[in-house]
């Protein structure tokens, strides 16, 4: 099935099979087929109904799957197995539903029962299409079987003892019965045989407004750390949430910055020169680099997109955001509540729009037509600097900026710019949501915006915290891990559903970042690996290499392991250190004892002289010399 057409029955297919399911006056066999009418299939019933009603026609095709018992149709050669039902060769039988409670997959050496071999099936049947039937079955257990054997291995079970059947499965007659098959020249004629039907007038389906546009998503940071994280978790959960189209992570970095920085490949990337220190201003505000960075995208990058979906670099993806759900249109785009921003309603927005009525409180999420963006996004550059030039209006009586030190220009440069074209916005609330915010009752919240702290019990997380801690480049780096869900607030539902949130953010945060160190090939957190002898031993002769080569070059050894080449390096200097210092030590030693020598040579001599002096002329000698050293 193509993915659009998944998409639009997926709902319907569990909206029907609730409605199937519900209606027990008709479950019996005579209405549903189902043998122990029960209801049992009805999400069989869910996928057929669900498919007539958003007007899905199937090809049937009964060449690619059979259940075991049954004869497949000559010359054809089945892809799957479905052995949903019993089924028997002579004596033996299998069905599925005798080993419901079963552990055998968790006790070592456990199959489930030999059948016969392929000579015993030769030889009970002579009608070559039945016994075409049976190997069929022969080879659905032994597969099973198979893979048990396997499954014990990985397990770690003891090696099992030989046996006929173990050595069967082993061998290359069953390797030639269970290789891969593939569609034979009468499957594919029966695929492309084109059968008349009779012609049924078909409903009308009204499509979702825009069902086949090409949506294009970005979203905005900077070469530090603090954002690097950020896109690894945005990027992981772009890859789970199904959204159509292609993603691009805006990069906004100084030459000095781009030269040092290390995550150029944690998403697709268009590089922009940074604003965060304003080029003609001086002024220090980060925050305008999104409107400068989504500019320059426009004016840099052909696509061929027709709708654009920005988001904030601090947020993760729960699910979709296309235009034909939220009802986006041109002129209309499509963006989440900032009821904060209370300038769109005082003297504010006189001062900075011709159109102080259209201004809106919107930001966080924006779903936006790409001839709209290109109208608007020099004007929210522009409003942008200009919000945050006027200085005389940070207070929080007029911005709601609790900090009143316009940070959040940047969002009322994209409200006043919107109001400037008159740009009025779908304002939903079920697109984003903060954690540590209680939800709407059955809201399906597609984004996380964890740009507040949440916390749940004694566990909390704020992103402030992690501002200059680098998660990406250090192996396993993560979050304290959030509760389990079993300690979410039960006191009532509202609390309860806020907690599990919130626990689903941070667990996906930490999920994205082991999944980054896996991809890094960080190796086991839980082990160190064990030294290599024979690097350790190349090492040692490289060190007595050294040693008797020590004045003739300098050491280099590229042919060490890149990661352990500059320890190595370092421990080499230290040895021939001292080497080196034993050499002058001994020498310097070797001076002391000879000039020690000679000075006992001297004071000899004048020993044997004092001794030939007179006793008066000794006590004539200063009185210095008299004193004991």
């Amino acid at each position: 099935m193509h993915i659009d057409d998944l998409r639009a029955l997926a709902p319907m297919w569990l909206s029907k099979t609730e409605e199937v399911r519900a209606d027990t006056a008709h479950w019996s066999t005579n209405i549903t087929g189902d043998i122990y009418g029960k209801g049992w299939i009805s999400e069989m019933y869910g996928y057929s109904f669900g498919a007539a009603e958003v007007g899905l026609r199937h090809k049937i095709n009964d060449n690619l799957m059979i259940y075991p018992g049954y004869i497949p149709r000559e010359g054809v050669e089945p892809i799957l197995m479905h052995y949903g039902l019993p089924f028997s060769v002579g004596n033996w039988s299998f069905s599925k539903l005798e080993h419901h409670e079963d552990g055998l997959v968790y006790e070592c050496g456990r199959l489930f029962p030999e059948p016969p071999y392929p000579r015993e099936v030769i030889a009970m049947e002579a009608n070559e299409h039945k016994r075409r039937g049976l190997f069929l079955n022969l080879e659905c257990i032994n597969t099973l079987n198979q893979g048990l054997v396997i499954q014990d291995a990985a397990f770690g079970c003891p090696k099992p003892k030989w046996s006929k059947y173990l050595s069967f499965l082993k061998s290359k007659n069953f390797a030639n019965m269970t290789r891969p098959k593939g569609l034979t020249p009468q499957s594919l004629q029966i695929m492309e045989t084109h059968h008349e039907e009779p012609k049924v007038e078909e409903p009308k389906i009204d499509e979702p407004p825009n069902a086949n546009t090409k949506i294009h998503t970005l979203f905005s940071t900077e070469c530090i750390p603090y954002f690097d994280w950020q896109t690894v978790g945005m990027m992981h959960s772009f890859k789970l949430s199904g959204q159509p189209g292609n993603i691009t992570r805006l990069l906004s970095c100084t030459d000095e910055e781009l030269k040092k920085y290390k995550g150029h490949d944690l998403a697709p990337t268009h590089y922009v020169p940074s604003m965060s220190r304003h080029p003609l201003t001086g002024d220090w505000y980060p925050a305008i680099n999104k409107p400068a960075a989504v500019l320059h995208w426009l004016n840099h990058v052909e696509t061929d997109a027709e709708y654009i979906v920005i988001l904030d670099a601090d947020m993760i993806m729960r699910g979709p955001i296309t235009p034909w759900e939220f009802k986006a249109a041109r002129g209309k785009p499509v963006s989440t509540p900032y009821d904060y921003l209370i300038g769109c309603d005082n003297e504010l927005a006189k001062l900075h729009t011709s159109h102080p009525e259209a201004c809106d409180k919107v930001g966080g999420v924006i779903i936006m037509h790409i001839d709209d963006l290109r109208k608007f996004a020099l004007l929210w550059l522009h409003k942008t600097e200009e919000v945050r030039a006027d200085t005389a209006h940070y207070g929080k009586n007029i911005t709601g900026d609790i900090y009143e030190s316009g940070w959040i220009s940047e969002m009322y440069g994209y409200s006043f710019g919107a109001a400037e074209l008159k740009l009025h916005h779908v304002i939903n609330n079920d697109i984003m949501i903060y954690p540590g915010y209680p939800p709407a009752p059955g809201v399906n919240y597609r984004v996380f915006h964890y740009g507040l702290e949440f916390s749940v019990g004694n566990w909390s997380f704020d992103k402030a915290n992690w501002r200059t801690i680098d998660l990406v480049n250090e192996c396993w780096a993560k979050f304290p891990d959030p509760p389990d869900p079993s300690e979410a607030d039960q006191t009532n539902e509202d609390f309860k559903q806020r907690d599990l949130l919130s626990i689903e953010c941070g667990r996906t945060l930490n999920e994205a970042l082991r999944l980054h160190h896996e991809k890094r090939r960080c190796g086991d957190p839980n082990s160190l690996a064990p030294p290599d002898l024979e690097t350790v031993n190349d090492q040692f002769e490289e060190i007595d290499h050294v040693k008797s080569n020590v004045t003739s070059e300098t050491v280099e050894d590229s042919s060490l392991p890149e990661e352990s080449s500059q320890t190595f390096l370092h421990f080499r200097f230290w040895m021939i250190f001292l080497w080196v210092s034993s050499v002058v030590g001994f020498g310097i030693v070797m001076m002391l004892i000879l000039k020690g020598r000679k000075g006992q040579k001297k004071r000899a001599k004048g020993v044997k002289a004092r001794r030939r002096s007179s006793h008066t002329g000794f006590w004539e000698v200063n009185e210095l010399d008299r004193t004991p050293l």
